[in-house]
């Protein structure tokens, strides 16, 4: 009863709590880097240094009039953030944050599942999340809504292809598509797949910018073409959801991109004696880490790189992320095969 119920659902709740937290403090932390990035100090009048930034911008968007346009779908309106944001949690039901701890006795494992299809259960759900933009374009019944749920759609399509072949790669060299699987294959190998597949990683990264609509990819938004994108039309708590959906995905790229290219929970060289004081950090401080690391990224990007063209956007996913996976994906089958 307690191993099959109630762990499970105070493992919801703790990483549930802990993800709307951490995509609250992400807005803060990048108008933070943003603002560093062009030598000021970002937000500073709520709480110390603007910590309490967040809660003040969530109270305002509770209490700020939720408007629905009069010739707007109200159902398919309302429901279209709801389907961005779901997919992007229930990812994490699959995401091992380490590996095991003892608590009252009993060995708890850092993770609510450990399914045999794990990485495939990722990205099934988490290409639903792009419906969510599709129905608030077209709902919205605006002209500027509508062209970036196409931008959105494109884009999704274009990118994801070249980031499924290239986890291909990384299933072909762990023998196994379970993510907990995929860490225990790299302890096994002695070193992180990244070193092994730099160019494999590089393509998953841009991919993950792509696919969550981020600088330099952030067609779908692009202020100075469709004033606001999808999320035109959007006030109130629906606007809100858009914007947690978005940092919820930084953070599962994030995630994914530590467990399958950057050892996971593992501490680097994991297999070298001389390191093993470095045993004393607890694995999910070496996941929340590197997690943090990437999304660092995420936001340093943003404040550095302008937006691509549509054209140049295009032209990157076909002629040169795809045909690179696959050429990727034929060297790792043919090093694999003979080194059988």
């Amino acid at each position: 009863m307690i191993d099959s119920v109630v762990l499970p659902i105070l493992k919801i709740v703790i990483v549930l709590n802990a993800l709307l937290v951490a995509v609250t403090y992400m807005v803060l932390l990048e108008r933070k880097v943003i603002a560093w990035a062009q030598a000021r100090l970002g937000p500073m009048r709520v709480g110390p240094y603007g910590v309490l930034q967040p809660i003040a911008d969530a109270v305002k968007l509770l209490i700020k009039e939720d408007i629905t346009p009069t010739r707007a779908d109200k159902w398919v309106f309302t429901i279209a953030p709801v389907i961005s944001l779901v997919p992007a949690i229930i990812v994490f039901a699959v995401i091992p944050f380490g590996s095991s701890v003892t608590l009252f006795g009993r060995t708890i494992p850092l993770y609510i599942t450990d399914v045999n299809v794990g990485l495939l259960y990722i990205l099934s759900v988490a290409s639903i999340g792009v419906y969510g933009i599709i129905l608030a374009g077209w709902s919205s019944n605006s002209k500027y809504p509508l062209l970036a749920s196409l931008r959105a759609s494109a884009q999704l399509i274009s990118y994801e292809v070249g980031t499924v072949l290239i986890l291909v790669s990384i299933v072909v060299m762990a023998g196994t598509v379970s993510m907990v699987g995929i860490v225990h294959a790299q302890y096994n190998s002695g070193f992180w797949y990244v070193f092994v597949q730099p160019v494999a990683f590089v393509i998953f990264f841009i991919g993950g910018l792509a696919e969550t609509n981020r600088a330099p990819f952030d067609l779908p938004e692009a202020e100075q073409e469709l004033t606001g994108g999808f999320h035109t039309e959007y006030s109130g708590m629906r606007f809100a959801l858009f914007f947690l959906a978005e940092y919820a995905n930084m953070i599962v790229v994030s995630a994914v991109a530590t467990t399958l290219f950057w050892g996971g929970w593992l501490r680097p060289f994991p297999n070298v004696a001389a390191l093993s004081v470095l045993d004393l950090i607890p694995s999910w401080i070496w996941f929340l880490s590197k997690t943090f690391v990437f999304l660092y990224v995420f936001l340093w990007v943003r404040a550095t790189l302008p937006r691509y063209r549509y054209d140049q956007l295009m032209r990157l996913g076909w002629k040169v992320l795809i045909p690179v996976s696959i050429a990727n994906l034929i060297v790792t089958g043919t090093v694999k095969v003979m080194l059988l």
